[in-house]
């Protein structure tokens, strides 16, 4: 276990588990967070030895957005460097969602403006029924824009409409009916329904995974033309052609397990 100065990281059995840690500040990012949540995520996603990501809180909450002080100190940035600095998150987000290992946020307590895109930016995301989201920007006279293409692939527009425009809470369970989050449970049954999905994500291939992210990113939103025909034509060969494929094939024709599974 690796402790920075903001965050905790961990191996263990191919998980990697990056945990934020600011719990006096219900874990809301300055720059020196977005530094080290980028950091840790590239060499997570890089690591052949890690098969999942697993991202969470330390204390009350999972991420309350924005430092105040952090804030505080862009409010007199020029248009330059409110550029640069919020490039950096745009940064962080874009990593995470590209992430090559599957990644799972795990969620409790305040989930609020920046706290929503990691959560967005996530594969899968599991979270407390009675945790707090809020897409608060509006509230301060900003805009959830860094956020918004993850946050609106997950939510769609028409929901997206009414949380970017009103910053109303809402808890787990509408963060489910809306698209936000795949569960919202019981406290109690939250590391159960983790290890479940984990458990399931170990069933499959690595370079299946990995090339099954890219499928989704390049296929989503795209007219159903020859291109597209074709482009899944090559995908689908590209896999049955690797050493990946075959093994997995072969292994289904003989009731054996595959090396990703032993």
């Amino acid at each position: 276990m690796t402790k920075q100065q903001t965050i905790i990281t961990d191996i263990t059995d191919n998980i990697g588990s990056i945990t934020l840690n600011r719990p006096e500040k219900h874990n809301a990012f300055n720059e020196v967070m977005i530094e080290e949540l980028t950091e840790s995520f590239t060499e997570m996603g890089n690591n052949d030895n890690i098969r999942v990501i697993i991202v969470r809180g330390n204390g009350k909450s999972f991420c309350a957005g924005g430092d105040l002080n952090w804030m505080r100190k862009t409010a007199d940035y020029s248009f330059d460097e409110n550029f640069q600095d919020a490039m950096k998150l745009g940064k962080l987000l874009k990593t995470i969602n590209i992430c090559p290992k599957p990644t799972i946020a795990e969620i409790y307590g305040n989930v609020f403006g920046g706290g929503i895109g990691i959560c967005a930016s996530c594969d899968i995301a599991i979270a407390d029924k009675n945790a707090v989201f809020c897409l608060s920007e509006v509230r301060i006279g900003l805009i959830p824009s860094i956020i918004a293409p993850y946050v609106i692939a997950a939510i769609g527009e028409r929901q997206a409409k009414r949380y970017f425009l009103t910053a109303e809470r809402f808890n787990g369970e509408i963060a489910k009916n809306i698209g936000l989050v795949h569960e919202a449970l019981d406290v109690s049954k939250i590391k159960n329904c983790l290890e479940n999905i984990v458990n399931a994500i170990l069933q499959g291939a690595p370079l299946a995974q990995k090339m099954g992210k890219e499928l989704i990113k390049n296929v989503s939103k795209c007219d159903i033309d020859d291109k597209i025909v074709e482009y899944t034509s090559k995908k689908i060969a590209e896999a049955r052609a690797s050493k990946t494929g075959k093994e997995g094939l072969n292994a289904f024709l003989t009731k054996t397990e595959p090396s990703w599974r032993k």
